[in-house]
């Protein structure tokens, strides 16, 4: 991470950096040789010690570039735009290797009004599901229970699906860090709820 020292570098060329780092790890180019199996026999036998060697060296790199995020103030917040019949919205986001500054965190909040005008604009007539089981199942929900859970959480992000033969419209609101909200890696501190928007009669598929 030496090389980061010399200069302030911008978000977009911390996740070239990275990319770059992540690219060299996978081909192994980078090892962490002192990285070890997890310790547990049953799961061990199934890891290849030098798939979890470059996994810890980049995991190793990561943390470093996160490390200079916050030392030298640098965002994690990329824009991102999404287009559904014919609207498009402009939004910030937490690039998915970065991690978000409180500053950050205020940049998404600001932005959650402007997403979900979007969201409800976009998915109109629409039928909406609530993500279960980290995706596994899905139940259906009402507008108004989505009306809910936004007035309890902390900023939006929205990705969209498919095509016009069958669209799928994802809003995720999400709470406390976005880089721990995904998967419960931060629960309860940090996490997410995810609400799918299909065509009337279909269901979720992402």
């Amino acid at each position: 991470m030496g090389v980061l020292m010399s200069e302030v570098y911008s978000t977009d060329e911390l996740i070239k950096i990275l990319a770059d780092e992540r690219r060299a790890c996978m081909n192994g180019e980078r090892l962490n040789l002192a990285a070890s199996a997890s310790g547990n026999p049953l799961i061990d036998r199934f890891l290849k010690p030098d798939g979890i060697q470059k996994f810890s060296a980049y995991r190793d790199f990561k943390a470093a570039v996160h490390r200079y995020q916050w030392q030298y103030h640098v965002s994690g917040i990329v824009w991102r735009e999404l287009t559904v019949k014919g609207k498009t919205l402009s939004y910030p986001i937490v690039d998915e290797q970065l991690v978000a500054l409180p500053s950050d965190l205020d940049i998404l909040k600001a932005a959650k009004a402007s997403i979900l005008a979007f969201w409800w604009d976009a998915t109109r007539q629409m039928d909406l599901y609530l993500s279960m089981t980290a995706g596994k199942n899905y139940r259906p929900i009402e507008p108004n229970d989505v009306e809910v859970l936004a007035c309890k959480t902390e900023w939006a992000n929205l990705s969209q699906h498919g095509n016009s033969n069958f669209l799928e419209i994802i809003l995720q609101l999400g709470w406390g860090k976005p880089e721990e909200a995904s998967y419960k890696r931060g629960w309860p501190v940090s996490g997410s709820e995810y609400i799918h928007a299909v065509n009337p009669g279909k269901r979720p598929i992402c």
